[in-house]
């Protein structure tokens, strides 16, 4: 699975995107981030407050309780503002 940073959470974690194999205990989007979230220190800082991460699976954007079962791509990113 690809998995995608943007802005912050790109930052804190160190690289723009990656390929990884989740553990069959990742389901849906929340072990997702859970699990990455254990990753190191960049991953905890970036899901520190998991709830404000937007997460879009295939280019959609998802809740946290989505599945992520055949997913190919997951995008990660901050609350976005407007102005």
């Amino acid at each position: 699975m690809r998995l995608k940073y943007f802005a912050w959470v790109r930052e804190r974690i160190g690289t723009a995107e990656e390929e990884i194999e989740l553990p069959e205990s990742v389901v849906s989007v929340r072990d997702l981030l859970q699990c990455l979230a254990a990753r190191g220190d960049g991953y905890a800082e970036a899901l520190k407050y998991p709830d404000a991460i937007r997460v879009a699976t295939e280019q959609e954007h998802v809740r946290h309780g989505e599945p992520v079962a055949g997913a190919r791509e997951i995008a990660l990113f901050p609350p976005m503002t407007g102005g």
